[in-house]
């Protein structure tokens, strides 16, 4: 099992998870309710937190403590995660650039070469 699927799986209850993030169940259940936390149901219908979830608690945590409401905390982790999704595609477009430069030097420069030598065998 990779790190990130051990991090996306839902494993603590509600109470658990309070506690690992330092707030009680029903401050859980309110960021649940205003959409800043979706956790995972078990087949009984009990929430299931990730340890992604016990870390986005945290970062609520730090932003209501900076004195953003819950609004303003929604608003910069949608910006944070389109940033994080911009960065993504950014990434992936050096990488394609950076492939097509590379294909570039392999398939051109040798032609300019070829051509140089040709320039300086017929002297011009």
């Amino acid at each position: 099992m990779s790190d990130f699927d051990k991090e996306m799986r839902a494993v603590y209850v509600i109470s658990v998870a309070a506690e690992l993030a330092g707030m009680h169940a029903q401050t859980l259940r309110l960021y649940e309710r205003r959409g800043l936390l979706n956790p995972s149901r078990s087949t009984g219908g009990g929430r299931r937190y990730s340890a992604f979830d016990i870390e986005r608690l945290r970062c609520i945590q730090e932003l209501t403590n900076a004195g953003l409401n819950l609004e303003g905390v929604r608003k910069v982790m949608a910006l944070e995660n389109e940033v994080a999704h911009l960065q993504a595609e950014v990434d992936q477009l050096r990488e394609q650039r950076n492939a097509l430069h590379r294909q570039y030097r392999r398939e051109i420069v040798p032609l300019s070469q070829v051509r140089l030598r040709e320039v300086g065998r017929h002297g011009s």
